[in-house]
């Protein structure tokens, strides 16, 4: 299979919702080889007319890096197609094993196109938001290795976005809670994310630039999860509550 054959696999296996066998070990691709499936994948929906919206950041926590074996984050790509208003009422089957986890949204003010450092940020973001990532690997039984998750977008499928406030730098250790059906099922400080989720959007400056990819204003970013994600079933009630940030809902169907 070639890249831009792997990639369409996985493009079919997310519109269809139906799994597909890990492929990396198969095929043989590198993690050079799954970034660039990704792009492939991505430009098949934006062929169909949909429009990139921002970024995700992934493995952001230290266990979680240590956990995969490798020492850097990954990233994925978001559409508007993705997108879930708040308060909204979804379908289950639109998906294939979805999760959820809490986290906290950026909105770009700026272009990036260099790498920045926490002091800069300022002038590259505007706002903020409590938000819920949905994401649903295209894999059998939820098992990949890191090459298949980046291939497959790291498993980005949907996301939810609260109310927007000013950009705060004081977001180092906010408490951040996920509630199914109004009862907390797991709760962390956004101290998980790199120690400040701000760090999040240093890291993919970082890695945007060594690509010579653009963050364009307007986008959005994620900076990452704080807490485990839960498996959605019908009929809940997903709440994330972010500490000074407000809470985001959205519910299954």
């Amino acid at each position: 299979m070639t890249l831009l054959e792997i990639a369409k696999t996985l493009d079919q296996a997310a519109s269809k919702a139906k799994p597909v066998e890990q492929m990396a070990a198969k095929y043989k691709f590198s993690l050079d080889d799954a970034y660039k499936i990704q792009r492939e994948s991505i430009a098949l929906r934006v062929a169909r007319g949909e429009t990139i919206t921002g970024y995700k950041l992934g493995f952001t926590s230290k266990a979680k890096m240590e956990q995969m074996g490798v020492h850097d984050l990954i990233w994925g790509i978001l559409t508007d197609e993705m997108e879930i208003i708040d308060d909204e009422t979804v379908d289950l089957k639109r998906w294939i094993h979805p999760r959820v986890e809490p986290e906290i949204a950026f909105r770009v003010s700026k272009d990036i196109n260099i790498e920045l450092n926490l002091k800069e940020l300022s002038d590259y973001l505007d706002m903020m938001a409590p938000a819920l990532e949905i994401i649903d690997s295209r894999y059998e039984n939820f098992k990949f290795s890191l090459e298949d998750v980046v291939a497959d977008n790291c498993s980005s499928t949907g996301y939810v976005i609260g109310n927007w406030q000013p950009i705060s730098t004081t977001i180092s250790n906010l408490k951040m809670e996920l509630l199914v059906n109004n009862e907390v099922v797991e709760s962390a400080s956004s101290a998980a994310i790199l120690e400040n989720p701000l760090q999040s959007v240093v890291e993919l400056s970082r890695l945007a630039s060594s690509e010579g990819l653009t963050v364009k204003k307007g986008h959005i970013i994620f900076a990452g999860a704080a807490t485990a994600a839960q498996f959605l079933v019908t009929s809940q009630i997903l709440k994330g509550r972010v500490e000074k940030l407000g809470e985001v809902s959205f519910k299954t169907l």
